[in-house]
């Protein structure tokens, strides 16, 4: 028994945020922005909304899509470094919110990388259990951005996308092969210092110090380029394919440059790159299951596509994963 994709949701705030306001902010040359990361506008979420509330909205699409008996859920994941709180986790909500009565619910931390360790747990759950899940990834990044700091304020955005996954009689459909990886020694490359049990909140604790640092944006390039990229060979190879049988190549929305880095060493064409980074910047984990809804909406996916979906980010985690819809 296989997995298969039974539909897509997505959710972006309404607030536009232009390369205009914050090349204002930052005192650069209007442009600067674009040709430096290839983003023109991000969405930040509204002041009233939560994670929670994204999460619900494009995990609400995607079963509308599928006129989905939502009691029959057995699991929601929800990929996010931006929970409603610490404690509890946020899925329980989310589920419940959904009307996934049924469903267990857990929340995921794996930051860029957080949607294809939920999608591949979730296939897994789907063909073991043989019973429907909800995969959803989220960040409301803008609250832990540092405005004035270019290296982040560029980059980051807020959006969730949803994936429904249910049984299959396909044996082949759902999750091909995969290669989750990490590296370790590059932890302290993508960090927000305070806040966990290293260095608590504390009276007197300096505000900047709750906020993203990207401590070495090159070194970040170079590892994030060569993770996505050798995760994918490897996805292929255990999937038993080649770059040439992959129908779309859907990688995390970083920026721009580190996109075209893996599409050129891969060997992807452009007609078989999706990329919403231009419009919707970085929403770390929720960017691929976001770019996917985006795209299904202009054509549906087919039945046997093959998508290759590769990221990589803080930790540094990430991988790849081949998925047939």
């Amino acid at each position: 028994m296989g997995s298969t994709l039974l539909a897509l949701g997505h959710y972006a705030p309404e607030r536009r945020v232009t390369n205009a306001e914050i090349e204002a902010r930052l005192g650069v040359e209007t442009g600067w922005s674009e040709r430096r990361t290839g983003i023109r506008e991000r969405r930040f979420a509204a002041p009233d909304e939560a994670l929670s509330d994204l999460a619900v909205k494009a995990g609400e699409m995607a079963l509308a899509k599928a006129d989905f008996d939502r009691a029959s859920l057995g699991l929601v994941v929800l990929a996010t470094s931006t929970p409603d709180h610490l404690l509890p986790p946020s899925a329980p909500l989310v589920a419940h919110r959904l009307g996934a009565t049924g469903a267990g619910a857990v929340d995921m931390a794996g930051a860029c990388g957080g949607f294809l360790y939920a999608l591949t747990f979730a296939d897994s759950f789907v063909k073991l259990h043989q019973a429907p899940a909800l995969v959803i990834a989220g960040n409301i990044l803008s609250r832990r951005l540092n405005l004035d700091d270019p290296t982040s304020a560029l980059l980051f955005g807020d959006g969730a996308g949803a994936a429904l996954l249910a049984p299959s009689a396909r044996a082949t459909s759902g999750v091909r092969g995969v290669h989750l990886a990490s590296d370790g020694s590059a932890y302290d490359l993508i960090k927000i210092p305070a806040g966990g049990s290293r260095r608590p909140f504390a009276d007197g604790l300096e505000p900047a110090a709750t906020l993203m640092q990207i401590s070495d944006g090159r070194a970040v390039f170079t590892r994030a380029v060569k993770i996505m990229t050798e995760a994918s060979n490897t996805a292929l190879t255990r999937a038993g394919l080649a770059i040439g049988d992959i129908d779309y190549f859907v990688p995390h929305q970083a920026n721009a440059r580190i996109i075209g880095a893996a599409q050129r060493q891969l060997g992807v064409p452009d007609e078989k790159l999706i990329s919403t980074v231009a419009l919707y910047g970085n929403s770390s984990a929720a960017t691929i299951p976001l770019s996917l809804s985006i795209a299904a909406e202009e054509r549906a996916f087919q039945p046997g596509e093959l998508l290759l979906l590769a990221a990589a980010g803080a930790g540094l985690t990430g991988g790849a994963v081949v998925f047939e819809v």
